[in-house]
């Protein structure tokens, strides 16, 4: 990604803040497609094509947005990931409901 970027002269806009927004708007980009489509239905109707295709290319833009974050920003995606994942397994449990989705009686 780096090496795209500066094979480019594309770096002088890959400031964080540029790299957050258009990342914002990719995730936003990828939400349209699924925006009305009924919640029972995403998943089915998202594995088919014609929006299959287009969804593969929303997550890959997505994808690329944060790696090259990643990369300004010097975090190391795979070491970061794998603290996330150890810090959410100490907080969540198997089989524990997270709070937010238990509705109050």
């Amino acid at each position: 990604m780096r090496r795209f970027t500066e094979e480019r002269d594309w770096a002088k806009y890959h400031d964080p803040k540029s790299l957050i927004m258009a990342l914002v708007s990719e995730v936003g980009e990828l939400a349209e497609l699924f925006q009305w489509l009924p919640a029972e239905a995403a998943l089915e109707t998202a594995r088919e094509e014609p929006l299959h295709r287009r969804v593969e290319e929303e997550i890959s833009d997505v994808l690329l947005y944060l790696i090259r974050l990643a990369d300004v920003l010097d975090v190391d995606l795979a070491e970061a990931a794998a603290r996330k994942m150890q810090s959410s397994a100490a907080k969540h449990q198997p089989g524990q409901q997270p709070t937010r989705f238990i509705l109050p009686e």
